[in-house]
């Protein structure tokens, strides 16, 4: 791990214990990992441009909805847009390349969607929905009930019943359970930022990139014994004998019944005698 990765984890540590996880920056130092030397200021900058405009848009008086419609115009007009044709780059979950190449996946469209109200006095939510997140706008003065924004499809602007109606098709079949449209934290956004950048690189096969991914989902739930086990099963692939050895033994210690523990209970024993023969 270079000087840079530690610092970019250094300063993701001290993001997460701040009472209101500042969400751009945060993102950004996931972006760090794989741009050592980026620099947040012109995306933080890009971020008060697009801010600016909308409020150029809306005037002195901002009602809720009449921002939410402004900032569906600018979004659109500066060309940012949901990547369908490549929508599994990893570049589409890092900050930094969604404002600069104006093309996202719909967390990383929410959070910029969230951090641009959030710069105009409007707090957004995000939206766990199962396949597809998204953004909502809390019932008050001017809106009739919640709005729901799709930031992927064009900033759609969507009534609870519209927004049920039109995802219920995700849950194949299953009856919809009201709370996944409740408002989610910042933790839980970053969680399947990086959720997301795993898939890909576990897909990839690219081990390197999925351990550091790990490392910072472990820093957001230092207690996930999955995500330990996964940890440690990427670091013994990569010869980290002893620190995958750590990992996969609090495996087994927290979850004893885990219907793979048997399996990390041998390589645990092909990891001693590595370690033996090392010795």
């Amino acid at each position: 791990m270079t000087d840079a990765n530690t610092a970019v984890r250094a300063r993701f540590a001290a993001l997460l214990e701040r009472p209101r996880i500042p969400l751009d920056e945060a993102a950004l130092a996931i972006a760090g990992e794989e741009y050592p030397d980026l620099d947040p200021g012109p995306t933080m900058a890009a971020l008060d441009a697009i801010a600016a405009r909308v409020g150029e848009e809306v005037g002195d008086l901002r009602p809720p909805l009449r921002v939410l419609q402004a900032m569906r115009t600018v979004l659109r007009a500066e060309g940012f847009q949901g990547n369908e044709k490549e929508y599994y780059d990893p570049r589409n979950s890092f900050l930094n390349e969604v404002v600069s190449r104006k093309l996202g996946i719909p967390i990383s469209l929410s959070l910029v969607t969230i951090e641009v109200a959030r710069r105009l006095g409007l707090e957004l939510k995000g939206v766990g929905f199962p396949g597809h997140f998204l953004v909502k706008c809390p019932e008050q003065t001017g809106l009739a009930g919640e709005i729901f924004i799709d930031a992927f499809n064009g900033w759609e602007l969507l009534g609870s019943d519209e927004c049920t109606a039109r995802f219920r098709a995700v849950l194949h079949g299953r009856p919809f359970d009201p709370s996944l449209l409740d408002p989610v934290d910042s933790r839980h956004i970053l969680t399947r930022m990086l959720h997301n950048l795993k898939r890909i690189y576990v897909e990839r096969g690219d081990d390197l990139r999925t351990l550091w991914v790990v490392d910072r989902l472990l820093q957001i739930t230092p207690g996930d014994l999955e995500e330990r086990r996964d940890r440690g099963l990427v670091s013994a692939r990569l010869g980290g004998t002893a620190a995958a050895a750590r990992d996969l033994e609090a495996y087994v210690q927290g979850n004893p019944r885990a219907s793979d523990v048997d399996e990390v209970r041998a390589l645990l024993r092909e990891l001693g005698g590595r370690r033996t023969l090392l010795n």
